[in-house]
């Protein structure tokens, strides 16, 4: 059995769906299907699920959201008459959405929610009825009737352990079952989002909890690319990488994959297959636990920029109990979480997400530093940019360091950190934003062009 995902673009009109149809009915074993929310048709379009928040906004605002209500309604309409199918599925759409509408009872997070999900939830009812009437045995079967129970936390959902046997159940449905992604319900039967993209999160869950024997995720790309192809024309495929690997690369700007999809997979080792729709032929990218490691060091090279640094210096920090301790008790008390923490025997810098911080709460931060560590000085450097090196095979091979700082210096790139893992899984150079570009195409030259792959 696999479980099978569509993401917004795939599902943005009525000619995807029908491409959406044709992937399923070609392998019997593509028995869960999980959709997303319709995406963007063309770049200035604008998704389903971002015409529900303005929507839902307007009613915490106290103003007419008709108008806004009529555009979904509108995207609904379109793609049903694409697909030549009969009103009857966009009246009980709007139905449903002038339900939540009115539903409205004074918690604006939980409403927020409840009208968030309707792009995914409708969509599944919508494409159901359409494997339906092309004579295909398939149902919507809704989160809740599955028994995907989710934390009661609004916007940040994440699964209840118990939903993982409860899913196993589906595994007996006869036919293919149309699943939205994106939502859960509370033990208290409340509609619950996962965080922004979390309909991978869902088809990760489903994968778990039925025993797929893969996971297939499809979208709009033929494989992970090696690096951004912004910045590289025609960039190596991936063709096989490991779930570290994918993690550090989600984490360091890769936007394929939300940061939390895979844990589910992972943790019951279940492969992922990323796929493109509109190119199902393609191998894809799949994400596995082990894989060899036969084309060198690096799989992946990503950037992720709006980063600063916090640089303190001490002389003799090394033999001063309880600094690293109180550096970080300081970040606390503002509230501030980090993402990294290289040091030195007199110094350590503190890397962190730029937009945490404004002009007033940096000032407040410096001053508490040098007050309370007595620290001999204390200095802060924005617009960075994070460029990881990922690649298990960097365990095995002697020198990828040396080749990485020697490709930057060559393009004239200075490195203003290096941060390395004891995991060895990848390697961390921070440079100012305005040669990002220049770094990372480097970087690709000296691991991707020179090796044959």
């Amino acid at each position: 059995m696999k479980v099978v995902k569509f993401g917004g673009t795939s599902l943005a009109s009525g000619k995807q769906i029908q491409k959406v149809l044709n992937i399923v009915i070609s392998d019997p074993k593509r028995k869960i299907v999980v959709v997303s929310a319709p995406g963007k048709r063309f770049a200035d379009d604008t998704k389903v699920t971002d015409l529900l928040i303005a929507c839902a906004r307007k009613k915490l605002r106290g103003e007419d959201a008709t108008d806004w209500l009529e555009a979904v309604v509108e995207r609904f309409a379109s793609i049903a008459m694409d697909l030549e199918m009969s009103n009857d599925i966009v009246k009980e759409i709007r139905a449903d959405l002038e339900e939540r509408l009115r539903g409205y009872k004074g918690d604006p997070e939980r409403f927020l929610d409840h009208m968030k999900a309707a792009g995914e939830d409708n969509n599944a009812k919508l494409i159901a009825a359409y494997f339906q009437e092309r004579g295909i045995e398939a149902r919507y079967v809704s989160p809740k009737e599955a028994g995907l129970i989710v934390t009661d936390e609004p916007g940040n959902a994440r699964v209840l352990p118990e939903s993982y046997k409860r899913l196993y159940s589906l595994r007996e449905q006869s036919g293919i079952i149309i699943f939205p992604g994106f939502f859960g319900f509370s033990k208290n039967g409340d509609v619950v989002t996962f965080s922004r993209g979390g309909s991978d999160i869902t088809g990760s869950i489903l994968a778990n909890g039925v025993k797929a024997e893969l996971y297939e995720n499809f979208t709009d790309v033929d494989a992970v690319y090696a690096v951004n192809p912004n910045f590289v024309s025609h960039p190596t495929e991936i063709q096989e990488l490991t779930y570290r690997e994918m993690r550090e690369l989600s984490y360091a700007g890769f936007s394929v994959f939300h940061d939390e999809a895979l844990i589910p997979a992972f943790r019951a080792g279940i492969p992922v297959n990323i796929k493109n729709t509109n190119n199902p032929s393609a191998p894809g990218t799949k994400i596995v636990n082990e894989r060899e490691t036969k084309n060198g060091p690096v799989v992946g090279i990503a950037s992720d920029e709006g980063f600063c640094s916090i640089y303190i210096q001490k002389y003799l920090m090394n033999k001063e109990i309880g600094f690293g301790r109180k550096l970080l008790q300081i970040l606390e008390d503002f509230g501030l979480s980090y993402e990294h923490i290289p040091s030195g025997i007199d110094d350590v810098t503190v890397i962190l997400r730029e937009n945490q911080l404004n002009q007033e709460l940096e000032q407040a931060i410096l001053h508490q530093i040098k007050e309370k560590l007595d620290a001999d000085e204390v200095k802060i450097q924005h617009r960075l940019v994070l460029i990881m090196l990922v690649g298990e095979g960097m365990r095995r091979n002697i020198g990828t360091t040396a080749r990485a700082a020697s490709a930057l210096a060559k393009a004239g790139v200075n490195i203003e950190m290096v941060n390395q893992g004891s995991s060895e899984v990848s390697m961390m150079f921070a440079v100012k934003e305005e040669v990002e570009r220049r770094a990372v195409q480097a970087l690709y030259e000296e691991f991707f062009v020179s090796v044959p792959v």
